[in-house]
């Protein structure tokens, strides 16, 4: 189906699991690779193929470029699939595959750039006739932001050009919280970024966040698979995400899925990305970023679409066009995912590392769950604290949420303490059951 032999699977955790499974059903060989830390994880034990590529720190195994292409030649890969996070957006990366004669499961190296730029992303969905929440141009220096922002109007947020994923936003409400925060938001974009360059943007308040699912082949063929709201965050971190998204016009859904769909287009992008929005009161919707791999939430949109999308990436990557046309996409009840993670929210949402000793897994009808963990497993301080995402479908959102109530109640893990009972919390709170809630809504909830 695929027209891929073998891949290496660039990642750990769930998303490795999701990958060696979605290879083995497309009848393709699965390479997987691990660090010190993660000798003899599930997605290791998994896989046909085995590549020890370094020592625990990300830095020196996932990250490494040079060390996951040295392993794709030894095990004589076609083709590598970076799942998301570490380098999955990383230009040089998807460059460097290509350069290897291997297949990269992602887009091009070009369309990473232009959408990996959050400045370069804004100007180039303008160029497409996409709306922006109105914004600078890039920033350098003290002078030059605080014109930008007396043009655009507090209050504002202050973004890292080369961020992604929520990381390097620092709101300001005024010129003297603009004076103060620049300069450490500056830094903070060069740690995680390596590029210190900001832009400013207006703040729309209590929006919703709201993102389209795209695939493109190498045939012409660009889909959408329609929307997901993801407002329930955490210091714009997502931990709860719907689709479809609940309480929003037909007019509105199709015209930021036509949004999403012209941008891809516009950038020639190919395989799986996502486009996101701010959605306000009056459904005014406004592009803030391309994720351009797969997402943590992409089984939501399995759920009620039927869509395989790592099975798709694996198609595209094969160079096969898409197995499916727009008019077939059609959404079929409701989905809520729950990112369950080892944290303990009584003491400030701290990572909680350490052995698994204990691991029940819920179930019943349109339940899944997404785990690379089981008991005697250990969760490292190295990486990520995401350890299991719950995904629950129902005939409409009223019933989603109810069974994944119940799930929650089965769900248990000792050894460690996770965000399970912060869920069950959330799922119980009157604004969300009654609806949407916008993206700021869960900062106030835990202050209060």
């Amino acid at each position: 189906m695929s027209g891929l032999r073998r891949v290496l699977v660039a990642n750990r955790g769930e998303i490795a699991v999701r990958i060696v499974r979605a290879c083995h059903a497309a009848g393709v060989e699965a390479v997987a690779v691990h660090s010190d830390a993660d000798e003899g994880a599930r997605w290791v034990r998994m896989a046909d193929h085995v590549q020890h590529i370094g020592r625990s720190a990300a830095q020196k195994s996932y990250l490494d470029a040079e060390v996951l292409l040295k392993a794709a030649k030894e095990a004589e890969a076609d083709s590598v699939h970076p799942g998301y996070g570490f380098l999955s957006e990383n230009a040089d990366f998807a460059r460097g595959v290509r350069d290897a004669g291997l297949a990269f499961i992602g887009p091009p190296p070009e369309a990473i750039e232009l959408m990996g730029d959050k400045a370069t992303a804004r100007r180039t969905a303008q160029s497409a006739g996409v709306p922006v929440v109105p914004g600078s141009g890039p920033c350098t220096d003290q002078a030059q932001a605080e014109r930008a922002a007396a043009d655009l109007g507090y209050p504002l947020l202050v973004k890292a050009s080369a961020g992604g994923g929520g990381r390097g936003i620092r709101p300001v409400r005024d010129a003297a919280e603009l004076r103060e925060v620049l300069p450490a938001a500056q830094a903070e974009a060069q740690s995680a970024f390596g590029d210190s360059t900001v832009y400013l943007e207006r703040a729309i308040p209590q929006a919703r966040h709201v993102e389209v699912q795209v695939l493109a082949d190498d045939h012409g063929n660009v889909r959408h698979l329609l929307e997901r709201d993801c407002s329930v965050q955490r210091r714009r971190q997502k931990l709860i995400e719907e689709a479809p998204a609940p309480q929003l016009s037909d007019d509105a859904r199709r015209a930021i899925a036509e949004a999403a769909v012209r941008l891809a287009e516009h950038v020639g992008y190919r395989n799986a990305g996502t486009v996101e929005f701010l959605v306000d009161a009056d459904e005014n919707f406004y592009f803030i970023e391309m994720n351009t791999r797969i997402q943590v939430e992409h089984p939501i949109t399995e759920a009620i679409t039927g869509i395989d999308l790592v099975a798709e990436q694996l198609r595209i990557g094969g160079g096969a066009p898409l197995s499916f046309d727009q008019d077939s996409v059609r959404a079929r009840g409701a989905a809520v995912e729950l990112r369950i993670n080892a944290e303990d929210p009584q003491r400030g949402f701290a990572p909680t590392p350490g052995v698994v000793t204990e691991f029940e897994l819920p179930g019943g009808p349109g339940i899944r769950f997404d785990t690379w963990i089981g008991p005697g497993d250990r969760v490292s301080p190295f990486y990520d604290s995401l350890i299991a995402k719950l995904v629950c479908w129902g005939a409409d959102r009223e019933q989603a949420h109810d069974r994944a109530r119940q799930a929650l109640r089965e769900f248990r893990a000792e050894g460690i303490a996770t965000t399970a009972g912060l869920h069950e919390r959330l799922l119980a709170e009157p604004d969300l059951r009654r609806g949407p809630v916008h993206t700021t809504w869960l900062e106030h909830l835990l202050e209060e």
